[in-house]
């Protein structure tokens, strides 16, 4: 067990602060000294597509529509050959990244599925290889123009191999099920229809993208009506669905999806480099919306530095609506992607809590002069990461190296496997 000492020390735990000693046993056998430090939950990354940590920076895939950059990402794909050992050196890389860059939970919405892969061998080897290093993942089911019978029967497969039995969480809470269509822009009807079958029968959460440009354009071409207004005739506008992006929403599509019980994802990291949009985040959680935060892909963000992005979701706020506080971004990243994910055991430090948390050092000369120091997590220092970082009360990150790997393996694997296709 763990406990975090020095009086000095703020722990905030989004919505209430103290100072003081934060215990988790009464008797602890680790003690990590939190001088000068502020304390905050584990940051959740509600939208993640970790096999694109393999293809970043790619030629012809930066600022550019993305009906250009799906096909430049689909080719880049085939030539590499997507399998089961890729999967888990990107998803290796990812999860490091994020660990280091205090991120405990990540949805990893995975899209992209070969002829003849096998899903399962897919699923748990990104599985196995978040469990190694000690995060936490949620693993999306997805679905990108597939065959939707072959789509429900390898969700079926998955939660068979995965987490049998078990509402679509592990019984260490370690390892959660989803499934999730990429969006109307891809997919019919019948897809969402199925893996909506398949959820309602294993209890898992649903998760699918909604009106970025390309999915509003495309929704209009091929039916004649947005996205929303399609989610909703096809069953996915309710309380257990999270949609990601929602850069292009009306007023009565905002009203409508607040009424459905749905929760949303904002990714500004993603949406707003790559001109797709930015979600108007205040108007969705004034009409009680809860938003979580997501990095989405290393195809289209490149990193996966959540409170970079969060810094970024302050920037831009006023662009669209109006400013975010700090304390309004922090609980994005942690209790409000949480909330997404139906893990009320997340994203905050009061009792019931997971106990992940972060210890960020806030007494060196990037914060000097910094009146918050919570509100400087976000908008001093951008390339912050925590000094250390707990998972289910183990230390994953201590003095900002990995605790059960060697950073240089990680690497090491992934080029190895990328440099066969080469």
């Amino acid at each position: 067990m763990l406990s975090l000492t020095n009086a000095a020390a703020i722990v905030i735990d989004v919505v209430t602060e103290s100072s003081g000693d934060l215990h988790f046993a009464e008797a602890p056998d680790e003690v990590i000294d939190a001088t000068g430090c502020v304390v905050t939950p584990g940051l959740v990354n509600a939208h993640h597509h970790l096999l694109q940590s393999a293809f970043r920076t790619l030629p012809g895939t930066r600022g550019v529509p993305m009906a250009h950059w799906l096909p430049t990402m689909a080719a880049a794909y085939a030539r590499v050959g997507v399998d089961a050992e890729l999967a888990a050196a990107a998803a290796s890389v990812g999860v490091a990244e994020g660990l280091l860059s205090g991120v405990t939970t990540v949805a990893d919405h995975h899209l992209t599925w070969p002829a003849g892969a096998d899903s399962v061998a897919i699923a748990t080897a990104v599985a196995d290889a978040a469990r190694s290093l000690g995060g936490r993942l949620v693993f999306v089911r997805g679905a990108a123009r597939d065959d939707p019978q072959e789509a429900a029967a390898s969700s079926e497969a998955i939660v068979r191999a995965l987490v049998p039995g078990s509402g679509g969480v592990s019984g260490d809470g370690m390892l959660q099920l989803a499934v999730g269509p990429a969006g109307v822009h891809s997919d019919p009807r019948e897809t969402f229809e199925l893996l909506g079958e398949v959820a309602l029968k294993h209890g898992l959460r649903r998760r699918t993208q909604a009106n970025e440009q390309v999915d509003v354009a495309i929704a209009l071409e091929k039916y004649g009506r947005r996205p929303i207004e399609l989610l909703e005739e096809w069953g996915w506008l309710a309380a257990d669905v999270t949609l990601a992006h929602l850069c292009d929403v009306t007023a009565d599509e905002i009203l409508r999806l607040a009424a459905s019980g749905i929760t949303a994802t904002h990714a500004p990291g993603c949406d707003l480099p790559m001109g797709w949009g930015i979600a108007p985040v205040a108007a969705l959680q004034a009409a009680g919306i809860t938003v979580g935060l997501g990095t989405s892909g290393g195809g289209s963000n490149d990193a996966g530095h959540l409170l970079a992005d969060a810094r970024l979701a302050m920037q831009v706020a006023p662009l669209v609506g109006a400013p975010l506080p700090a304390r309004t971004v922090l609980a994005m990243a942690t209790a409000g992607s949480a909330a997404g994910l139906g893990r009320q055991e997340l994203g905050h430090l009061r009792e019931g809590s997971a106990t992940d948390l972060c210890v960020w050092d806030v007494s060196g000369v990037a914060d000097a002069g910094v009146a918050d120091p919570v509100a400087g997590l976000l908008w001093a220092n951008p390339g912050r990461r925590p000094k250390h970082v707990v998972v289910a009360g183990r230390v994953v990150v201590r003095d900002y190296r990995l605790v059960a790997a060697d950073e240089r393996d990680i690497v090491d694997a992934l080029d190895r496997r990328l440099a066969r296709c080469a």
